[in-house]
């Protein structure tokens, strides 16, 4: 062996890119740990590029590890090492004590048993609920990020139970804590707790976690109070925890261990071949464009721009008005209608946890607009918190959300025989026959089809949902996501960014999976046929024109989407009041 001898271990994970170079002492001379936003061929190349000015440019031996990491090592012809035996060797160079390896990452979890040169994994299957992802869904509903979630956590009093399996749920019950006031302090507390009985009973199973348990990867590693969480469950002494430095670049380190004598290149000449397009094979399948042509979106926007509702300025109204409060999950909305069903005053708002304030401050500016002439003569309530506002506020009368919706639906299109609504994180199809609602279906146990699963991913790939939605409209080669659970979509995503699919592919194929998931996961409808013909759609979600456009291309229909779509149900209140 020559006397410069340098090792490179990449690391390319389901959310980050780590990168470890090493002497033959096996001393770590340059490390960093980057998230990739599915772009991991410029994120590796930054790395690499930090690495080149500080140590120049050395002859190295390269190993890549990772989830996302074969496709790139065929690529650059740099050999590929199992995550579990780069781990496994970087454990007994650093810390050949351990007996048992948590490691968290961004999409997955796994416990590794070392029994007696025996090397057992066990890893998350199909659901991606104790995970780093999880961890950061769960601190954007609490308005923070992972590490604001470390610091509040550190000051809890109590311990709520929350669901780990899987995120939806685990906002279900988070959502109830928060309109309950419990401490954001007992909640990141409480979804650390829900991580790590997930880690330990999914993965587990029974099997003890004794001895000296390591603890890797980024989420253990920059997140103390859920490192801190697991050694008060596994009821772990000092001496038996191990906690290397650089826990979270654990798999990188033992990649570059792993290194092959014959293969060597230079830093720059890695950063060249990364620089140069890599065209990946594609494995995701694709689906056609919502639009073939700018005239047929202009076409499509001229038939919807028809749907609006006559409004009216409240300040200089004279007469009745009748004022509708729809109290959603997340979302409060409010119409006052005047005489003749036109709008006077609309307002939407996600309610943050508290429907009552909400809708308090929306009708203190109703009073502060309203002229003397105008006098509000009936009121009515209907959603999830249609009880509580109608009690708290003394409204006339409440009315179920389904009888609301109708009401508004058929103000539109009075023969309407179908009325699709997407919300936030539920979905209804109301089915009318001779004027009367005839049947509900909802959604129960997965909310992959809801509007907040569009609004996450736009979260994830640095894009607000508007401009997402936007670039979906012309998107060339839309990617089938099937239906499945969000996170999952997540990975299929990940797999489709590294094919090289652009970000307009991702969010059409979105947009179609949001409407197959309702329809035929939900609805459950063998074919789209059985709808009807006389289709309202509404809920804020087909305020999005690509998943409105999706929609009339699976179900083969014209459907009518009101300009008003997110505040259906208190327009509907507001005709019955």
């Amino acid at each position: 062996m020559n006397k410069q001898f340098y090792a490179l271990g990449i690391d390319i994970g389901s959310t980050t890119v780590k990168i470890a170079i090493i002497d033959q002492e096996h001393h770590i001379l340059f490390s960093d740990y980057e998230r990739h936003f599915a772009n991991i061929r410029e994120t590796l190349s930054h790395l690499l590029k930090k690495a080149y000015e500080k140590l120049g440019n050395l002859s190295i031996h390269p190993m890549i590890t990772g989830s996302g990491g074969l496709t790139l090592a065929n690529h650059l012809e740099v050999p590929f090492v199992q995550e579990v035996i780069a781990v496994s060797t970087a454990l007994s160079d650093y810390a050949p004590q351990t007996d048992v390896a948590i490691e968290l990452g961004g999409e997955d979890a796994k416990i590794i048993y070392f029994e007696g040169g025996n090397v057992e994994q066990r890893m998350n299957g199909i659901c991606a609920g104790g995970t780093g992802s999880f961890i950061d869904q769960m601190a954007s509903l609490l308005q923070t990020n992972a590490s604001g979630l470390n610091e509040y956590a550190k000051n809890y009093q109590s311990l709520y139970d929350i669901a780990a399996r899987c995120g939806v749920f685990a906002k279900t019950d988070i959502q109830p804590l928060i309109n309950e006031g419990a401490t954001k302090e007992d909640l990141s507390a409480s979804i650390f707790q829900a991580v790590v009985n997930q880690t330990i009973s999914g993965l587990a199973c029974g099997k003890p976690i004794r001895g000296h348990v390591a603890f890797l990867g980024g989420p253990l590693h920059f997140l103390s109070e859920l490192k801190a969480t697991f050694i008060r469950t596994l009821q772990l002494d000092e001496e038996h925890i191990v906690s290397p430095d650089n826990s979270h670049l654990f798999a990188a380190i033992g990649s570059a261990l792993n290194y092959k004598q014959d293969n060597i290149c230079d830093l720059h000449t890695m950063v060249e071949k990364l620089s140069s397009h890599i065209q990946m094979e594609i494995e995701v399948e694709r689906m056609e464009p919502l639009f073939a042509s700018k005239e047929e979106f202009q076409a499509f926007e001229e038939r919807h721009n028809s749907h609006l509702v006559a409004t009216k300025d409240l300040t200089t109204y004279e007469g009745n008005c009748f004022l509708g409060i729809d109290a959603g999950s997340t979302t409060t909305k409010i119409a006052l209608v005047g005489e003749d069903g036109s709008l006077l005053y609309s307002f939407y708002s996600n309610n943050n946890g508290s429907p009552l304030a909400t809708t308090i401050a929306s009708i203190q500016e109703i009073y502060s607009l309203l002229p003397p002439s105008a006098k509000i003569v009936r009121s009515c309530s209907t959603g999830y918190g249609e009880a509580l506002i109608k009690s708290a506020l003394l409204l006339d009368e409440g009315e179920v959300e389904t009888v609301a919706h109708y009401y508004a639906a058929a103000f539109f299109n009075p023969s309407v025989d179908c009325i699709l609504d997407i919300g936030g994180q539920d979905m209804k199809c109301i089915k009318i026959k001779d004027g009367t609602v005839d049947s509900v279906q909802l959604n129960e146990a997965c909310s992959s089809g809801c509007g907040s699963f569009i609004e996450t991913f736009a979260k994830s790939l640095n894009y607000t949902v508007e401009d997402f939605a936007k670039a979906a409209l012309f998107a060339k080669h839309p990617i089938d996501l099937g239906t499945r659970c969000t996170v999952f979509m997540n990975s299929k995503v990940k797999q489709a960014q590294k094919e090289g699919a652009a970000v307009a592919d991702i969010s059409a194929g979105l947009a179609y999976s949001v409407i197959k998931n309702a329809l035929f996961k939900v609805i459950k409808v063998s074919s789209a046929a059985e709808l009807g013909r006389q289709i309202v759609v509404q809920g804020g979600t087909f305020y999005n024109d690509a998943v409105l456009r999706s929609f009339e291309k699976i179900a083969d229909c014209e459907a009518i989407r009101p300009d008003i779509a997110g505040i259906m149900g208190a327009f509907g209140a507001a005709l019955i009041a």
